[in-house]
């Protein structure tokens, strides 16, 4: 029984009403930021698998880069921006501002994906989505990083 607030008067299973909503709702939350760390571990190892080749300078990766006329030092470059990119998001106060810089880099890949090879576009346009949402959900925190650093 709860005394409730202006009457005085207590009212049977108040309380155990709003404990429950507050625990469920903590408790989607939490699941929500468990799955959310889960998509970014696998994000990172998604990018750091692609990532190893370009920056060891694969023969069979340059022709993307090649196309663009980036060639073997943009390969390079690119491949080290993602395996950066793969570590900040498991650094939970970089790992917004990865995301949103890692989107960055998945635009130009599914954009050469669509051209140079369209039947395989569907992996790095669902990895955009993917690190698309991490960015979003964690927008609060890459401003807060910004906020801290402007100071």
């Amino acid at each position: 029984m709860t005394q409730h607030p202006e009457s005085g008067s207590r009212h049977a299973g108040e309380g155990s009403a709003m404990t429950t909503r507050a625990t469920s709702t903590s408790g989607r939350n939490r699941a929500a930021g468990v799955a959310l760390w889960v998509v970014q571990v696998v994000l990172a190892l998604v990018f750091a698998f692609i990532a190893f080749p370009k920056m060891m300078g694969d023969p069979i990766a340059v022709a993307p880069f090649d196309l663009i006329g980036l060639g073997i030092p943009g390969m390079v470059i690119v491949g080290w921006l993602e395996f950066a990119g793969a570590i900040a998001l498991l650094v939970p106060r970089l790992c917004g501002l990865a995301a949103l810089c890692l989107t960055v880099l998945t635009i130009g890949a599914t954009t050469l994906t669509a051209v140079q090879d369209p039947e395989l576009v569907a992996i790095p346009a669902i990895t955009l989505v993917l690190v698309s949402l991490v960015a979003w959900f964690r927008r609060h925190d890459t401003a807060e990083l910004v906020r801290t650093v402007r100071r």
